[in-house]
């Protein structure tokens, strides 16, 4: 049961991007946002389909190694999902950057 446990984790994380993301995108359709708030929004909307993507595959290779009795494979999508998070933060912070710096 843990192995659908966090899978479900990962899945709810993935939503929550794409929830995110849907949600910087209409914001910044009706508000006047920056530019450039559409385009981090459609990246964690990627990112969050992305990580679905991603949270599947890695439950059926845990699901079939515990099946076959092998060792466990090791968790890579954690440093993934913390490197595209940090990349995100880092895009965004840039693009704030030089939006308040024009005049």
């Amino acid at each position: 049961m843990a192995n659908e446990r966090t899978s479900l984790a990962w899945m709810r994380t993935a939503l929550a991007l794409v929830a995110g993301g849907v949600a910087l995108i209409s914001l910044a359709t009706l508000a006047a946002m920056p530019r450039w708030a559409p385009l981090v929004g459609a990246s964690a909307c990627v990112g969050g389909g992305a990580l679905a993507v991603r949270a599947v595959r890695s439950w059926a290779r845990v699901e079939r190694a515990l099946r076959l009795r092998q060792p466990l494979p090791s968790p890579r999508s954690l440093a993934i999902l913390a490197g595209g998070v940090v990349l995100l933060a880092a895009f965004t912070l840039v693009l704030a950057v030089v939006e308040v710096a024009q005049p």
